[in-house]
């Protein structure tokens, strides 16, 4: 395992968990009480998805994509490959994306297009962390956690080279 120097904790888990609480108000009053379908888009957003979906109060069902534009490497290679697909189908849906963080934009922007192409009732894209600073396209999120400088980050699901996602906090990496 490569070890990293972390620089410092950026948010702490008290600041997440009230966070998505505020979250999951701001997406109940968006979908008036209707049922969503929840995506989840793996591994990054696995923790944050399962802690907003627990505030919800109103009907949901869950699923996962998992995407890729990053492989092993520490940066985008702007090429957006589908690695699991939706095994639910949402046509008529009304369908909230769940990432944990929108930097480049062009994953989102991929998955937006390629969703919208499904003929859902209403799509929604909710991030925890948003980095607008390192944006190439012209992407933005419904609802969104914390807006970050343009730091290296790991923790609460994000990773570096598979590592680092069980850290309870988000930390910036040196």
């Amino acid at each position: 395992m490569q070890e990293l120097n972390i620089g410092g904790k950026l948010l702490d888990e008290e600041q997440i968990a009230q966070k998505v609480r505020e979250m999951a108000k701001e997406i109940e009053e968006e979908f008036e009480g209707e049922e969503i379908y929840v995506i989840g888009i793996l591994k990054g957003a696995c923790i944050f998805v399962s802690d907003l979906i627990r505030h919800l109060n109103c009907p949901v069902k869950l699923d996962f994509m998992s995407l890729s534009s990053y492989g092993m490497s520490l940066e985008s290679s702007g090429v957006v490959k589908i690695l699991k697909d939706l095994d639910m189908d949402i046509e008529g849906k009304n369908v909230l994306v769940v990432e944990d963080i929108i930097d480049t934009g062009l994953t989102m922007e991929y998955l937006k297009g390629y969703l919208t192409a499904r003929k859902c009732k209403k799509l929604k894209i909710c991030t925890l962390l948003d980095k607008p600073e390192g944006r190439k396209c012209d992407i933005v999120a419904d609802f969104t956690g914390f807006h970050l400088p343009d730091e290296f980050i790991i923790g609460y699901g994000i990773d570096c080279q598979e590592n680092y996602r069980n850290l309870p906090y988000i930390a910036y990496v040196k």
